[in-house]
């Protein structure tokens, strides 16, 4: 059975599932994990990275498989690394991997902990060419994902929710989607072509900017007002500030260009979080 289409052997084999690993992806929601993790009262080591190595293969079935429906399916990509037995094999492999995290989870921590941490499978298994043909499918995947990741990181290590938690969710879930709003506007040519109705084929080009601008404003003033009113800690306005800067310096950049600057600034804003919540020294 041949895996890569480039490459022989177990290398080029090897190589070839390797490359469904995205990191500019794949990094925020184990983050994510890990944020939501420290985010609990006291942390337990073990659990935090089963629940995000959980993440990993969650992430990695959905690049495989958006992998496998843009070139095999749609020929949007020019190219693959991976056979159709490839693509089979990594989501086999993926699926396999997330199904023993999640076992875990549920035997050492609870049914609550798999329960919250298995809509992130379908999420990434569903999202091409299911979810991502619509405006809301399209946009909230992704950002879902990674608000679930922050719930399922948390929920493990404490089988509660809490208020905070929940802001801090919904914080990035509006944040990211306005990310991904610019981002898929970058395709909007060929998304038109297809029929593939993102934000920015719904809404046109311009709308769908101020929108996700609109939508990444939200989600700072969010930030302000949890400091504010001490659901979160008061640095975490630092943070809030600091990617203000980055999303008004890229207002008026091409969408390619100003995603690429929105996704490193949202890992300054989120390794922010991560300081203000740890050693919070405003407080």
């Amino acid at each position: 059975m041949a895996i890569a289409r480039h490459g022989d052997g177990i290398g080029g084999e090897f190589a070839a599932l390797a490359s469904q690993v995205h990191p500019v992806f794949m990094l925020p929601p184990l983050a994510a994990s890990w944020f939501g993790a420290v985010l609990a009262p006291s942390l337990l080591p073990q659990v935090a990275f089963v629940h995000m190595l959980a993440m990993f293969f969650a992430v990695y079935t959905a690049h495989v498989k958006d992998g496998y429906v843009d070139f095999y399916l749609r020929s949007e990509d020019d190219d693959h690394p991976l056979t159709l037995a490839g693509c089979r094999l990594g989501l086999a492999l993926s699926t396999t991997g997330f199904a023993l995290c999640t076992g875990w989870l549920w035997l050492a921590v609870g049914p609550g902990a798999a329960i919250v941490t298995l809509p992130t499978w379908f999420i990434a298994y569903l999202h091409a060419p299911q979810l991502d043909t619509n405006p809301i499918g399209a946009t909230l995947g992704y950002p879902l994902g990674i608000a679930l990741a922050i719930v399922g990181g948390y929920y493990a290590q404490t089988t509660t929710i809490s208020a905070p938690l929940l802001a801090f969710a919904a914080v990035f879930l509006v944040l990211l989607s306005g990310i991904k709003v610019i981002d898929d506007a970058k395709d909007y040519d060929y998304d038109r072509s297809i029929s593939k109705r993102t934000v920015a084929v719904a809404l046109g080009r311009e709308r769908a900017r101020r929108s996700a601008h609109a939508l990444i404003g939200l989600a700072l003033v969010g930030v302000l007002a949890g400091a504010f009113l001490e659901l979160f800690p008061p640095s975490t306005a630092l943070a809030a500030a600091a990617f203000g800067v980055v999303a008004l310096a890229t207002r008026r950049f091409e969408p390619q260009r100003a995603t690429e600057l929105l996704m490193r600034g949202s890992y300054l804003f989120l390794a922010l979080l991560f300081l203000a919540v740890l050693v919070r020294p405003l407080s």
